[in-house]
């Protein structure tokens, strides 16, 4: 989630979901790491819980035949699956400023003014996915709709939080930065994630960041 673009007197008065839907989009150049011809799961610099997690899904085809995507936390990764368990492409993304691996019960609806900067986590575990639109009639796509969490385009929010330099050069760290929702550059958006996951259901699995990985996917976790 990232705060909108409205005057501070508008934005008052908005509920986190709303906030969401009236935000404009950035339109920002291209970055993050793609398959390609000779590229093979898993990318350089993967994650062994993603890569465990991964495994058990295409073992167990526990995604239902749905495409997904794992995102990880801590490395502030995105990996997106084709429904038939390929990996399709990676990218970095920017998260929630606050660790925390649980959405406040009502954040959904509390104006943006009232959500304390230890609120704004993204949570963590396993979500069907949906896709949706802004009240610009943009695409974006509903992880957890009743707390307001979405995988959207890179949006800028003000020059200061320097957000696209903080997707292209931050470390992970530096990629804490939204209010819970998980933004990814303009180009991997528009050929990973629009046509999929912006079409039809999906499924999202984001690893936890306080939490253990046995809490969040027991199953995956003892996964051989």
């Amino acid at each position: 989630m990232t705060a909108p673009s409205a005057t501070p007197a508008h934005t008052a008065t908005l509920s986190r979901r709303t906030a969401i839907a009236a935000a404009a989009l950035g339109l920002l150049p291209a970055v993050g790491a793609q398959a390609g011809t000779g590229a093979t799961w898993p990318p350089e610099g993967t994650s062994d819980t993603a890569v465990q997690l991964v495994r058990w899904v295409q073992g167990t085809a526990d995604h239902g035949g749905l495409p997904f995507a794992v995102i990880d936390k801590l490395g502030a990764r995105l990996h997106v699956f084709a429904a038939d368990g390929r990996w399709r492409g990676s990218a970095a993304v920017l998260l929630g400023s606050a660790r925390g691996d649980a959405s406040v019960p009502g954040i959904g609806d509390k104006p943006l003014s009232k959500i304390r900067p230890e609120e704004r986590t993204t949570p963590a575990g396993r979500f069907i996915t949906e896709p949706g639109r802004n009240l610009r009639g943009d695409d974006i796509v509903w992880i957890d709709y009743d707390a307001a969490v979405s995988l959207h385009r890179l949006r800028s929010v003000s020059p200061a939080e320097r957000r696209r330099e903080r997707l292209v050069h931050g470390s992970a760290e530096d990629k804490r930065i939204s209010y819970g929702c998980v933004n990814v550059d303009v180009a991997f958006y528009d050929r990973l994630i629009a046509p999929v996951f912006g079409q039809s259901a999906g499924v999202a699995y984001i690893l936890p960041d306080t939490w253990s990985f046995a809490t969040v996917f027991a199953a995956a976790s003892a996964y051989p």
